[in-house]
């Protein structure tokens, strides 16, 4: 997948940083299962979100809306998102 200069992934956030979902990436080996199970924790085109805290090669803690969830590395490098 190609992204345009002006977006990244969640994965490239900090600690603090905020962004906008852009879209969801299927995983390779997860398929569409990876995917959908992102789209219902809330990570939807359009969401705003923020890194909380990092762990060095390890999980993020993300909030979505009013939630906080732990992202594996590879599925926060499945959310496309602009940076604030």
């Amino acid at each position: 997948m190609t992204l345009a200069p002006s977006l990244s992934t969640l994965d490239s956030l900090k600690a603090g940083q905020s962004a906008t979902v852009v879209q969801l990436a299927p995983h390779a080996q997860g398929g569409v299962d990876v995917q959908r199970r992102l789209m219902e924790l809330g990570f939807v085109p359009g969401e705003r979100i923020r890194v909380l805290k990092r762990v060095m090669k390890g999980p993020l803690a993300v909030k979505v809306g009013e939630s906080t969830f732990a992202l594996r590395p590879f599925e926060a490098a499945l959310v496309s998102i602009k940076a604030d």
